[in-house]
């Protein structure tokens, strides 16, 4: 079975953020991550991470105005400034939580901006990112995600991702692999999870439709599961899903 880490964004929401940490342990999670560190002290994360005995999977880069919409700044020529003010931020964090993983939102393809700039910007501005993390042994990852759920977002499929990952040709900067993203986009899971494997740093999980928990909806996580332990996949699996109830009592398709 993958090692599990409990998304703190989404997950235990019955509790405040900080709390949250507590009751992952107290779910038998031996890892968390979340979206974003930086409403908090990276010392009150940190020891809370200590107390708790948790591992910090992942956490994002700032992505611009949440509330107002934005959903990243990487891809967008007119705020290459602010993108690497982005990355020093997240740099501070991950060293300071002792966080491996970066993940880079790419951000929507912004306004009158074609789409093959909006490429090279994101291109330069994720060179830029891994060799920044490079130094500290940190990895850069890229996620596609669906445009359903992000009208407008740049990167929504694994293959624009491989592609874009061979034409930075840097060798920190990996595929964040979201299977309730790609269900929505690509479907054929298990024959993608094979064939990316040697790009995957990090795997993320919601079931079809509701992006709920494992095993309310249409995804065979059973069979995903052992495919990940065919492949020998060692890393982690986050539980980025809307808990259809209280958290807790709806973990037991870890027991499946």
């Amino acid at each position: 079975m993958p090692r599990f880490a409990a998304n703190l964004s989404l997950m235990f929401n019955e509790l405040g953020f900080l709390e949250r940490f507590a009751a992952a342990r107290a779910a038998h999670f031996d890892g968390v991550e979340f979206l974003f560190p930086y409403a908090f002290e990276a010392e009150q994360i940190a020891g809370r991470l200590q107390r708790y005995q948790l591992e910090l999977a992942l956490h994002n880069f700032p992505a611009g105005d949440w509330a107002a919409g934005e959903r990243g700044l990487a891809c967008d020529p007119r705020r290459t400034g602010e993108f690497q003010d982005t990355v020093e931020l997240a740099l501070e964090y991950a060293l300071d939580l002792g966080v491996q993983r970066l993940h880079c939102l790419a951000g929507k393809l912004p306004p009158n901006v074609a789409h093959e700039r909006a490429h090279a910007t994101f291109v330069d501005n994720l060179r830029f990112a891994a060799a920044a993390l490079a130094p500290h042994g940190i990895d850069l990852l890229i996620e596609p995600i669906n445009d359903r759920d992000i009208p407008g977002y740049f990167l929504t499929r694994s293959a624009q991702a491989a592609a874009i990952i061979a034409e930075a040709a840097v060798p920190n900067l990996f595929l964040q692999y979201d299977i309730y993203h790609m269900q929505r986009m690509e479907g054929d899971l298990a024959h993608t999870l094979r064939e990316r494997l040697p790009l995957i740093r990090h795997i993320q999980l919601a079931d079809v439709p509701g992006r709920h928990e494992p095993g309310t909806g249409e995804i065979n996580f059973p069979f995903l599961f052992r495919t990940l332990d065919e492949l020998g996949y060692d890393g982690w699996v986050g539980c980025e899903y809307i808990p259809l109830g209280d958290t807790a009592a709806g973990l037991g398709w870890r027991d499946n």
